[in-house]
């Protein structure tokens, strides 16, 4: 009876976070916030990924960083060149953001929210360079324009609302 609850749980949480994460991802869509004209965006919605891992543990947030990449095809528009930039842009990219509490905080700095942006910034980077035909300089530049500023907008939302998140 007691796995079938903590199963329960773990599906309700889940399905809780990849609503939030089409919320988020609808509503930095529609704002226009960081769009580029190839692709990549301010994503806010990654918090929502992070907030899970931190929340649920890494391998369930690996889960929801999966479960959010079919999510954005109901989202918005979507920049897919071949299954090597789907994988690389998507699978990868939003993926490393569940893994984020395997790395151990401390007090409001979360280096898993760093170290997961700068994996999904080498991701999109080798995106660039193998999928699109781009030189790494150009392919970073272009990538640092939105995965600086989403991983600034990580580092200061999640300590703050993991901490209100936490049971007392």
């Amino acid at each position: 009876m007691n796995k079938n609850k903590n199963t329960t749980r773990m599906i309700v949480n889940v399905a809780i976070y990849a609503a939030l994460f089409i919320v988020f991802d609808l509503m930095q869509n529609n704002m226009g916030l960081l769009q580029m004209p190839n692709g990549g965006s301010l994503g806010i919605s990654t918090v929502i990924i992070l907030l899970a891992s931190y929340q649920l543990g890494y391998k369930t947030g690996l889960l929801v960083g999966l479960i959010s990449v079919f999510l954005q095809f109901l989202t918005g528009p979507m920049y897919i060149v071949g299954i090597l930039g789907f994988m690389l842009d998507y699978v990868i990219g939003f993926a490393v953001y569940g893994l984020a509490s395997l790395f151990k905080n401390y007090k409001y700095f979360y280096p898993g929210v760093l170290i997961s942006n700068i994996l999904r910034f080498i991701s999109v980077s080798l995106s660039g360079v193998y999928v699109f035909g781009l030189d790494w300089i150009p392919s970073m530049a272009y990538n640092i324009t939105y995965m600086l500023p989403t991983a600034i907008v990580g580092m200061i939302l999640v300590p703050i609302l993991h901490e209100r998140l936490k049971t007392k």
